[in-house]
């Protein structure tokens, strides 16, 4: 049959009757493209990155510890000096008193990486969301194809039928061209729907990582609270809101480090040297400064990082807005959704009756063959309907724990080992030295991320 060879084609089975392996859930799908997204490895590498910020923010707080060695070559050698003269020296600096702006810079990283954490979050929403939504159209796709075989097949027969009633003058040649344009339409619409079915798995693997497994029924997510709960939920818990939040505390952060540029900044240095004849010195020093004038800069930078946190503050009343919304789209969708999947459900019930009577009727010769073939024309319409709002309320459902904050690996209790974004933090965020154990544990488990 040309389903099955073309389902062989894009699905890798040899055939719907063969013995195949277990049908896949949309569980296993969402498992899948929680492992395998590329697009989930980006942002966490990024959030490593952030991390990574709190490290170098952190690092001006300590001590700098620099060496440097010379040699240099004079000529004419000057009285009593020897042609060439080495040095090697160490020497370090640390801040005693900054106005605090080191430590405000830490704590703004440590905004950020929370604000970054959050947009991870949102991402895996995204993730999973695709691979619902690619799920359920290749569901939708193969129950079109199905369908309109199953159409060709059924006017086939009735052009059969129709052709054996004209040789017998029941019916005109009329009613045999109906049928045969009918038959031409149905396998037009079943080459377009075929045509929709390698789409869909084309979007299945991009959005899951490998090709569909004849994909099983599957059933809306369960969404017990209100509207009203809904967008309250959302409001507070979204990872859109929260990364706003965090926005928003780094921008003030900002604000009160650029107010600690005006103040005095206190270092400590010390220098040991060792020339070419072993003649040590040593040298220290306690420095204090502070801007007198510089130019309106050190102004013009704090109003800048107001201005910037006004317009996070004002983002922050945005996102609030569009949650609301999504979230009433979003039950406003799912509302539609099952209320045409319960009207198609109905409509399929009546149109299939009503095909049966007159295909009856028409065997009896009190109905025409145009007759049966609008009457199978409703109730593929019908089957078409109810296949569509079936798919649409799952994707619905799930658009609802999207629009909360509610679509992630860890609310829909997925079977898979879900990324920590603490763990690499922790390993970070006292600014390991690279020579030190953590810091080769660190090259470790950056190698290791690299090897997957």
């Amino acid at each position: 049959m040309m389903f099955r060879k073309y389902l062989a084609i894009v699905l890798g089975v040899a055939t719907l009757s063969a013995p195949a392996a277990r049908a896949e859930t949309l569980i296993d799908a969402l498992t899948d493209a929680y492992n395998h997204s590329g697009l989930l490895e980006q942002n966490r590498a990024l959030l490593r990155a952030a991390d990574e910020d709190v490290a170098i923010a952190l690092s001006a707080t300590k001590p700098v510890v620099n060496w440097s060695a010379s040699a240099n070559y004079s000529n004419p050698r000057p009285p009593g000096a020897d042609l060439v003269t080495e040095n090697i020296a160490i020497s370090g600096q640390l801040t005693l008193y900054d106005g605090g702006a080191n430590q405000l810079a830490v704590d703004a990283q440590k905004e950020i990486v929370l604000a970054t954490r959050q947009s991870l979050v949102d991402v895996e929403q995204q993730v999973l969301f695709r691979a619902v939504q690619a799920y359920m159209n290749v569901r939708r796709s193969l129950e079109f194809v199905a369908l309109r075989e199953s159409n060709v097949r059924l006017i086939t027969q009735e052009l059969r039928a129709a052709e054996d009633r004209f040789e017998v003058g029941e019916v005109t040649r009329t009613d045999v061209s109906l049928a045969e344009a009918r038959l031409a339409a149905a396998r037009s619409l079943l080459a377009s729907a075929q045509g929709s079915l390698a789409q869909s798995v084309e979007e299945f693997r991009a959005a899951v990582g490998r090709a569909p497994n004849q994909p099983a029924p599957a059933s809306a997510a369960p969404v017990s609270r209100t509207v009203g709960d809904a967008k309250a939920y959302a409001v507070r818990n979204h990872p859109n809101i929260l990364e706003v939040r965090h926005s928003v505390a780094a921008a003030e952060l900002n604000i009160m480090r650029a107010e600690a540029a005006t103040r005095p900044i206190v270092t400590l240095g010390g220098q040991i040297a060792v020339d070419g004849d072993f003649n040590d010195s040593r040298s220290f020093n306690l420095t204090a400064s502070g801007p007198i004038y510089a130019g309106g800069r050190i102004a013009a930078q704090k109003r800048q990082l107001i201005a910037r946190r006004d317009a996070t503050r004002a983002g922050l009343h945005l996102t609030r807005h569009n949650l609301e919304q999504q979230v009433g789209n979003a039950y406003a969708n799912l509302a539609v959704a099952r209320a045409s999947r319960q009207a198609s459900d109905e409509q399929t019930r009546a149109a299939t009756v009503a095909f049966r009577g007159v295909r009856e009727e028409a065997s009896l010769g009190s109905r025409t063959t145009l007759d049966v073939l609008n009457a199978e024309q409703e109730l593929l319409d019908a089957r078409t309907n109810t296949i569509s709002a079936q798919a649409d309320e799952v994707i619905a459902s799930y658009s609802v724990l999207l629009s909360m904050g509610l679509l992630t690996a860890d609310h829909l209790r997925l079977p898979v080992q879900q990324y920590d974004p603490t763990e690499y933090y922790n390993l970070v965020k006292d600014a390991p030295a690279g020579l030190s154990a953590q810091g080769r544990a660190l090259d470790r488990v950056l190698e290791a991320i690299g090897q997957n």
